[in-house]
């Protein structure tokens, strides 16, 4: 099992360790209602050095990145982000990612831990381009601070003007005295904030800086376990649970980052006559109407007991107090307003079909 550069101070600040994507991570200092709820209000730092990190280079670069990815990279800019998805070949997906494009001629694509070597493999077997890949992954270190105090928090160490930053762009400059860093108004949680990249070496010293100028806004650390109660009151797709090789980005709500018009990319004949034809089930969120808290691979049924969907994602919500979930549900039956049933240990447990975000802060 892998460390990230931080794994020691985990350790040392008391939090509770699991085996994560292959690494060992912190999953929870002091609690997950309480950690959630400070990212919330105040601002929170996660270490999620354990994402991937490939360095598309060269004069057809962006070509490549074009042909395996979802979105429409000719759209980018200098300094901009894109959310975008990595489709199978097979209607389904391999990932979903950022993309950043640094020049016209070099991108960085960040992708999920558990996924990085089919990822690597998967776009390696498409790179017919005169473009270099390099995978950063094991020599980059990533921090998400997160939350409504994290520009006061982070001004300090950089001069960056982090307030002008618009939501999906990057800067590249010095930050806690380290250059080059990537700082990027990006995040997984709906609170805002900053991910920051780095070198490893640099990991400690930036990590003390953090939390040096962010004290007076209280800034903790914060565990996986509450990035994922976080991302799901936003209704953020978590790839294995609500995505997987299996889901076509039509399916999983995700038509808003799959350019059909955008020329030729991977599975764009499969996704075009898709969405001619129409989907015949839907990623949908839901509230639970009775007690009884959703769980991954729970069936979705029907008043009458028929098996209508499968919950991808649940949860207590910290935020709502109230219990919810994402999952396929069978066309038309995924309608906002509709009653659907969740079976909890083979009873019906009433829950209603809503749109997202489930926080609204």
């Amino acid at each position: 099992m892998k460390n990230t550069a931080l794994t020691d101070k985990h350790i040392e600040l008391g939090a509770k360790m699991v085996p994560f994507a292959g690494y060992n991570m912190p999953v929870q200092y002091t609690g997950v209602n309480q950690e959630h709820a400070h990212v919330r209000s105040a601002v929170g730092v996660f270490d999620v050095s354990h994402m991937g990190e490939f360095y598309i280079k060269g004069v057809e670069a962006e070509q490549l990145v074009q042909k395996v990815t979802s979105n429409d990279v000719s759209q980018l800019f200098d300094g901009k982000i894109q959310y975008s998805c990595l489709p199978n070949g097979k209607g389904g997906l391999v990932d979903d990612l950022l993309v950043y494009r640094i020049s016209s001629e070099e991108f960085l694509l960040v992708v999920n831990a558990s996924n990085i070597d089919k990822d690597w493999d998967w776009i390696s077997s498409h790179n017919t381009f005169k473009a270099t890949m390099e995978n950063k992954s094991d020599s980059i270190s990533l921090l998400a601070v997160q939350g409504p105090k994290a520009t006061e928090s982070l001004q300090g160490l950089t001069d960056v003007n982090l307030a002008e930053m618009e939501y999906y762009t990057f800067k590249i400059g010095t930050f806690a005295g380290i250059d080059n860093v990537i700082i990027s108004a990006t995040g997984y949680t709906g609170a805002g904030g900053f991910e920051i990249y780095f070198p490893n070496e640099n990991a400690n010293a930036i990590w003390d800086g953090v939390f040096k100028a962010g004290a007076s806004n209280d800034i903790l650390p914060i565990g996986l376990a509450a990035r994922d109660t976080l991302r799901l009151e936003m209704g953020f797709c978590l790839y294995g649970n609500d995505i997987d090789d299996t889901t076509s980005p039509l399916e999983a709500g995700l038509g808003w980052i799959t350019k059909l018009n955008k020329g030729d990319f991977i599975d764009r004949e499969y996704l075009v006559n898709q969405k001619e034809t129409g989907i015949t089930r839907r990623l949908a969120a839901f509230e639970m109407v009775d007690k009884g808290i959703p769980r991954h691979g729970y069936p979705i049924v029907d008043a009458e007991g028929n098996e209508i969907g499968v919950v991808t994602s649940g949860t207590m919500s910290p935020s709502l107090k109230k219990a919810i979930g994402l999952g396929y549900i069978n066309v038309p039956t995924n309608k906002v307003g509709n009653d659907i049933f969740i079976s909890i240990r083979n009873k019906s447990v009433k829950a209603s079909v809503v749109k997202l975000p489930f926080y609204k802060g």
